[in-house]
């Protein structure tokens, strides 16, 4: 194998898998046994107790200011990431403790260099093992920032074809060129809040091969919500979005829908509750200004019944609440892994904080309320959960029986796995067949 294919298969070792998992647990183990290993007796009975105290005190506080403090998040984190956190802390803590008590240690230079070598293995395992909680970055390559998918200038991406097809389903009528590019394509667009006001991040859209032909079919679009935190990006690194549509196109002469990743937050850390309020109108965003830029720059399906909206975590709540709320907009929808209600963190501060203690507010916002008060016959949708997901399983299962109670064409999937993008990517996949017929892509 050449240098260049040794490097590319390097890029795409997997981070998430078990063997990976094994591999960083050795890294620890012999990172942090080569920090601790003197046989001073100062150093075993002060040393290594006062580095261990440091990253306890360290870790508590540093969860404390994030959960009760701070509280970027509307639930917990999970107790691995402090877990793994405090391991590379640990790490860090005995290095300083070995730099500053053993100036023999660092006058060597073998040494002091291959102290610093165990406790950056063991910090980068830490973060291999916190990345597997949420399998957010999945091979090497992603973790590095570095894309394997095709991207096209926006540009490219708004030059009008000459003719357009429009059908339903696209598949009976549809016949590709032979000069039909083999692979879909990515580009990044600001799409502005002209009616909300809402400061959004730039969207990142991703277009199937069959958007590149001329006659251009008229495709149906799917706009897909990252979570809390979250950005534009998360579906197409973790989500492996341009590989899961690239791979349906390939199956269906090109054809699969046009993917808007939208911003439904503002910021990494925001969370506007995908409502319209003092944090920001996050809804009419989503279900106004993004829909009027893309059918006035795209080519693309006009009828709602061709428009879904769909999301993960925090993007879930946000997908179903606009579902409900919106049902002329997206009548389809898609929750992966939502949360049982739009929160804070707990109800009285939700309502609080972001109603400005509306409690009616909060209901017009609530997809359980609004479940309960109204019909929604000509709606349908997908839950996705994991089956391992203890904090939102629950919650997907009640919606689910409400949903269907309010008259929607619903159904749930449940995958192995918990809250992370190994369920969301797999949950993408398997239910791109039935979005595809629902949204009138390809026969029933």
């Amino acid at each position: 194998m050449s240098w260049s294919g040794l490097v590319e298969a390097a890029l795409d070792v997997r981070l998430t898998t078990t063997a990976a998992a094994v591999v960083f647990t050795v890294l620890t183990v012999a990172g942090l046994a080569a920090l601790a290993a003197r046989r001073h007796r100062r150093w075993l009975l002060t040393g290594i107790p006062t580095a261990v105290a440091l990253t306890l005190v360290l870790v508590v506080l540093a969860a404390v200011l994030v959960e009760q403090v701070w509280r970027p998040f509307p639930d917990r984190l999970p107790r691995d990431v402090y877990a793994w956190t405090a391991v590379a802390v640990l790490a860090v803590a005995l290095l300083a403790g070995r730099w500053l008590v053993r100036r023999r240690d660092r006058a060597r230079p073998l040494v002091a260099a291959g102290l610093v070598v165990a406790a950056l293995a063991v910090v980068v395992a830490g973060a291999g093992r916190i990345n597997a909680v949420f399998d957010a970055y999945p091979t090497v390559r992603s973790a590095l920032g570095m894309t394997d998918y095709r991207t096209v200038p926006l540009d490219a991406a708004l030059a009008p074809a000459t003719a357009t097809v429009a059908r339903r389903p696209l598949s009976e009528t549809w016949s590709p060129p032979a000069d039909l590019p083999a692979t879909g394509a990515v580009t990044t667009t600001p799409i502005p809040g002209a009616v909300s006001g809402f400061r959004a991040r730039d969207a990142r859209i991703y277009l199937p091969p069959a958007y590149f032909a001329d006659p251009r079919p008229e495709l149906p679009v799917l706009v897909l919500l990252a979570g809390q935190p979250g950005s534009t990006d998360d579906w197409l690194i973790g989500g492996r979005l341009p590989q899961i549509m690239d791979a349906f196109a390939a199956g269906h002469e090109g054809l699969a829908p046009v993917v808007v990743l939208a911003d439904g937050t503002g910021g990494q850390f925001d969370n506007p509750l995908c409502a319209d309020s003092r944090l920001g109108n996050a809804a009419t965003y989503l279900a106004l200004d993004v829909p009027a830029w893309v059918r006035e720059h795209l080519q693309v399906d006009d009828d709602p019944a061709g428009w879904a909206i769909g999301g993960l975590s925090y993007g879930g709540t946000c997908a179903l609440q606009l579902a409900t709320a919106r049902p002329e907009v997206y009548p389809t929808f898609l929750d992966f892994s939502g949360q049982a209600e739009p929160t804070l963190g707990d109800r009285d501060r939700t309502i609080r904080e972001v109603f400005g203690g509306d409690t009616e507010a909060f209901a017009r916002n609530n997809p359980a309320d609004l479940l309960a008060r109204n019909r929604y016959p000509g709606s349908a949708g997908a839950f996705v959960v994991g089956l391992d997901d203890s904090e939102y399983r629950s919650g997907i299962e009640q919606l689910t029986t409400a949903a269907r109670a309010a008259g929607m064409d619903v159904h749930l999937t449940e995958l192995p796995g918990a809250h992370s993008f190994a369920v969301w990517s797999a949950g993408l996949e398997k239910e791109l067949p039935w979005l595809s017929r629902r949204l009138g892509l390809v026969a029933p």
